[in-house]
């Protein structure tokens, strides 16, 4: 007998004393795997589906030609759906029965939206994965199943659909149903269960199928209605509360009234306990908690409430206000998870907007390291870009300081998007893996540690204390291209703003780094693998880097560029594109008229060959005005966050 068993092999209660009130489903799957067919069957089955509405669906069902009810068209409201008989936006469907409140979320089952996936699913106590039983466990069954535990989804129920065009054979369910298991347990998924039904029949549904005696476990809806999904809920032990908005009545009686209005993400605040205002460290205590129906003592989680503090403190939108025992880290550099909305790739370095709670910042990508291969769940880490609902592993730089939880320990402060900020288009959902601490204002060393601290700092600590990242502009052309000379300026600009750089150059490193080579082929490639290990050493320390050196070869200059990205390390190459004949005009040291005339071999632009970069990060002009090129740095510079 096919029995429904946890992934530990326990038998699911069929029984709660005090179930939640309202549960969030997703439902997922591949196209045709009958979705919106078992909604609708929901939705009819438990009479939850007013008298115009099924008159509506009766009448399209009969102008399609269907024979049938078509249930799938309570769903599917876009006409373009339909037409093609596809989900493509996200609907979402509310009912309740006696024991509970439903949201149903609709979620499309093609390929190219799957980012309304991730959008039915981030807020969902329990994921629905459809499944063909005809079919099996499909790329996009498993897809969805990957997306819905990365989302961390507390239970997800693999729904064997269409039992009746299998006779509803027993042995299908059991192998459909072991192989969806395994393939959760690879993603560490840790409540899975099975039911077996007939979405267009109504088997299993409502109520339990005549047609299928060998299954004991409930029919759906009593599963929903049963399922305690309560201790499943990741609500951080300790309080938070994103600001949304600052209340101030502007009237006589209130007139010195401030609140802080936001929605309990996590933890319960108390009237007298100590907080932390976060992202600025300033304490304080819980003076009141109001809501529109009066005082309460205290808050928890998903309450809409506004807090007064005991102190007159500066807060505003975007800060949160924490318990001070386990705060969420302030950071400017997190790793993340993200899955790719946008028909335009994720841009390595690109800028975008990122907006966690109700944070909004400017973000930088500062390196992709790796992209989730869906079907096997390996890990590509050679990707150097995000397509369309690809799933990668990102790290972020951000311009201001942001709170952020883990998501795992809490979905809605570990929880983001990447806003284009040319079309204010959403491109990516994100879930924080890791937010690498570099300032924590609320939990400073304390003077016992100080040993223990300094021991431990890191590149993320010494570039916040400096206030800035490091990184390498590595300036490559002809010998009397400019190159010495635009360093010299572009340092000359930086150290005057303030900021930290430094000039490496050929004739700077033939004093002392690279004295000991020569000119051959293997001396001049050892000469440039030297700079750019300088170079790494000194961008490592927050200082940028500008290296000016001829390095002809573009090996030498791409294992440089490697290098640096191992380190994970920004690395700008700029060609400066002069003539040879400008070069040769130029000549300060007279050493094309020495290759000429044959006394120096082996000179590059004359007897030995220049490899011009392919695709650099930019690309000057040598016989341009020497402002015009510095502009141009400058522009490259900040388009990549290096300033």
């Amino acid at each position: 007998m096919a029995t429904l068993e946890d992934t530990h092999g326990e038998p699911l209660p069929h029984a709660l004393e005090a179930p939640p009130e309202l549960l969030r489903v997703a439902t997922a799957g591949s196209v045709d795997d009958g979705k919106s067919t078992l909604i609708g069957r929901l939705l009819h089955d438990s009479k939850a589906i007013l008298e115009d509405q099924l008159e509506a669906v009766q009448r399209t069902s009969v102008e399609r030609g269907d024979g049938r009810l078509d249930l799938a068209l309570l769903t599917d409201g876009l006409r373009a759906e339909r037409e093609q008989g596809i989900t493509i936006d996200v609907a979402y469907r509310f009912f309740a029965t006696s024991r509970r409140s439903f949201i149903l979320a609709d979620t499309p089952g093609h390929v190219r939206y799957t980012r309304n996936m991730v959008t039915g699913a981030s807020t969902a106590d329990l994921a629905l994965v459809l499944i063909d039983a005809r079919q099996g466990v499909l790329e996009q069954s498993r897809r969805h199943a990957f997306i819905a535990s990365l989302l961390r989804v507390p239970r997800i129920v693999a729904v064997v659909n269409k039992m009746d065009l299998v006779d509803f054979d027993e042995d299908t369910f059991v192998r459909i149903a072991d192989d969806f298991r395994a393939f959760a347990r690879r993603m560490g998924a840790d409540h899975v269960d099975a039911i077996p039904l007939s979405a267009l029949l109504g088997d299993n549904v409502v109520e339990r199928s005549a047609a299928m005696d060998w299954y004991d476990g409930p029919p759906l809806l009593r599963y929903l209605e049963e399922v305690d999904v309560a201790a499943d809920r990741y609500e951080h032990a300790h309080a938070r509360l994103p600001v949304q908005y600052v209340v101030r009545p502007h009237d006589d009686a209130h007139h010195d009234y401030r609140g802080y209005a936001g929605r309990v993400a996590g933890g319960t605040l108390r009237v007298g306990e100590d907080v932390v205002v976060l992202p600025s460290g300033a304490r304080s205590r819980v003076a009141g908690i109001d809501t529109f129906d009066g005082p309460l003592d205290e808050a928890g989680p998903a309450m809409s409430v506004t807090v007064r503090l005991a102190d007159d403190l500066d807060v505003s939108r975007g800060q949160v206000i924490a318990s001070p025992t386990d705060p969420p880290a302030v950071v400017r550099e997190l790793v993340a998870d993200v899955c790719w909305f946008d028909d335009r790739p994720l841009r390595a370095g690109g800028r975008y907007v990122l907006k966690a709670a109700t944070r909004t910042t400017r973000a930088t990508v500062a390196g992709l390291q790796h992209v989730i291969d869906v079907d096997t769940l390996g890990r590509d880490t050679s990707a150097t870009s995000l397509e369309l609902n690809d799933i990668g592993r990102l790290r972020l730089r951000t311009a201001e300081p942001v709170a952020l939880d883990p998501y795992a320990e809490n979905r809605s402060t570990g929880a983001f998007i990447l806003i284009d900020e040319h079309t204010n288009a959403t491109v990516a959902a994100g879930m924080v893996v890791e937010p690498v601490r570099a300032t924590e204002p609320h939990a400073a060393p304390r003077s016992e540690n100080v040993v223990r601290h300094i021991a431990a700092v890191t590149r993320e600590q010494r570039w916040a204390a400096l206030g800035r990242r490091g990184g390498t502009v590595w300036l490559t052309g002809l010998p009397s291209s400019g190159k010495s000379t635009i360093a010299s300026a572009l340092e000359a600009l930086l150290i005057g703003r303030g900021l930290a750089a430094y000039v490496l150059d050929g004739d700077t490193l033939r004093h002392g780094l690279t004295g000991d080579l020569g000119f051959s082929a293997e001396d001049r490639a050892e000469s440039v693998r030297r700079a750019g290990e300088a170079a790494v050493l000194v961008a490592d320390a927050g200082t940028l880097s500008i290296v000016s050196l001829v390095s002809p070869n573009i090996e030498a200059r791409d294992a440089v560029r490697r290098r640096h990205e191992a380190e994970e390390l920004p690395f700008l190459e700029i060609h400066v594109d002069t003539p040879v004949e400008e070069c040769e005009r130029r000549d300060p040291k007279g050493l094309y008229a020495k290759a000429r005339a044959g006394e120096i071999k082996g000179f590059t632009g004359i007897d030995d060959p220049y490899e011009a970069p392919v695709g650099p990060e930019l690309r000057l002009d040598g016989t341009a005005p020497l402002e015009d090129a510095v502009a141009a740095l400058e522009r490259a510079l900040d388009e990549h966050d290096l300033l």
